[in-house]
């Protein structure tokens, strides 16, 4: 019986300074899928939306969020932006440092002929969770993943983020 998909740690970058850019580049084609894991706190009583671009593109994404908070639930969508929104609506946590969590799937990331299909879910303890879907219509070749925050700084020292490529066995 032949072995199922492995995960293998591609790199893993932790905050040790306050930054509001987390990127992975010179990303290998050599895998069939790769999923970012991604803990952070806050640096503020705030969880800010995440936006996850590749390969410096800043164009072609369009995206799904649906979330709940335990007394409100809802679903937004986006279509011709410059990212995809990830942990839009995760909330607000009750105290500065609040962690979410954060999982993204990038699908055939490596395949020079479809478009990329990513689907992430976020959650934090404090506020709410949220299942996010989107995809990136471009055929080039993924070799870098940024996820950013709109403001300064928002990802506190402690935040970690790691990268993992899957390999079909």
């Amino acid at each position: 019986m032949a072995a199922g998909k492995t995960f293998e740690p591609i790199a893993s970058i932790s905050v040790t300074s306050a930054t509001s850019i987390i990127e992975f580049t010179s990303i290998s084609g050599s895998y069939t899928d790769l999923v970012l894991w991604f803990s952070y706190k806050s640096n503020s009583t705030n969880f800010p939306t995440l936006r996850l671009t590749f390969n410096s593109s800043t164009t072609g994404y369009s995206g799904q969020q649906f979330y709940g908070t335990g007394s409100t639930a809802g679903a937004n969508r986006n279509n011709n932006a410059s990212f995809i929104s990830i942990a839009r609506a995760v909330g607000q946590p009750s105290t500065v440092g609040g962690t979410a969590t954060v999982i993204i799937n990038i699908n055939n990331y490596a395949n020079g002929s479809t478009y990329k299909a990513v689907s992430a879910r976020a959650s934090s303890a404090e506020t709410g969770s949220e299942l996010d879907s989107g995809s990136w219509r471009n055929t080039s070749a993924i070799t870098s993943v940024k996820i950013e925050t709109p403001t300064s700084s928002d990802f506190a020292v402690g935040s970690i983020a790691t990268l993992y490529g899957i390999t079909a066995a």
